[in-house]
């Protein structure tokens, strides 16, 4: 992300390939769990370097469920992995978001009937990893535009609540998008108006659209080809 210069993004709000999820495996092309997130790490470091001290980087990840001929059925730390990775690359890890998402799915249970042991807890949330890189960010007292882009009592009780209760994205272009509402909360809480955020798996463009929906600026990156999205909002 060579134009954007050292230090000027406020927050970082996205959701990569996940590792170890079949239709990402061309993306890859490696079918091995360590390999994968070494491939994100390029992006995490590119990250590392744009964002400002006290910057955070939100991160929307789900541990994969998968069964490889030879290992048989597993599931793969997608989490862990990318919370060890930031940890070495210097950022302050905080309290992750658990995002339960609703399904429609009348019964998600994997394994052999009502007979133990080989059954598998079924799967219905993700995380978003939240980290902070350096020392908290610093406003001067009474600061206008801080103060202007508070946000309610009631907001903040759901928001900073440790679960959210999600629906997927609505009329989505691709399954892998997040609905509008968990941009829409972390932009507000984490960033102020008039700071940039950035999304550097941006797909169709839902985080930036809400960046400058909230008045930020937001810059964002993919490799598909959507030129109405080659541009700074």
């Amino acid at each position: 992300m060579s134009e954007i210069k050292d230090g000027s993004v406020h927050l970082v709000v996205t959701s990569p390939p996940y590792p170890m999820i079949e239709k990402w495996d061309t993306m890859f092309e490696n079918l091995c769990f360590r390999t994968q997130h070494n491939s994100l790490t390029l992006t995490w470091v590119e990250c590392a370097r744009v964002l400002c001290n006290g910057g955070i980087m939100c991160i929307n990840i789900g541990d994969a469920t998968r069964t490889i001929k030879g290992k048989g059925f597993a599931c793969y730390p997608n989490f862990a992995a990318i919370t060890m990775k930031m940890y070495n690359l210097g950022f302050t890890p905080l309290i992750p978001i658990f995002w339960k998402k609703i399904s429609n799915r009348p019964n998600a249970f994997l394994g052999s009937g009502m007979l133990p042991p080989n059954g598998y807890v079924s799967q219905d949330h993700e995380y978003i990893a939240i980290f902070r890189k350096g020392p908290l960010r610093k406003f001067k007292p009474k600061d206008k535009t801080r103060y202007d882009s508070q946000f309610s009592k009631s907001e903040r009780d759901i928001w900073f609540n440790q679960t959210w209760t999600v629906g997927g994205a609505k009329n989505a272009k691709e399954t892998s998008e997040f609905p509008l509402q968990i941009p829409n909360r972390l932009i507000q809480m984490f960033s102020i108006k008039g700071d940039t955020v950035l999304d550097p798996f941006c797909g169709t463009g839902r985080c930036m659209k809400t960046a400058d929906f909230l008045h930020r600026k937001g810059i964002g990156y993919d490799i598909v080809d959507q030129p109405d999205l080659r541009k700074e909002t």
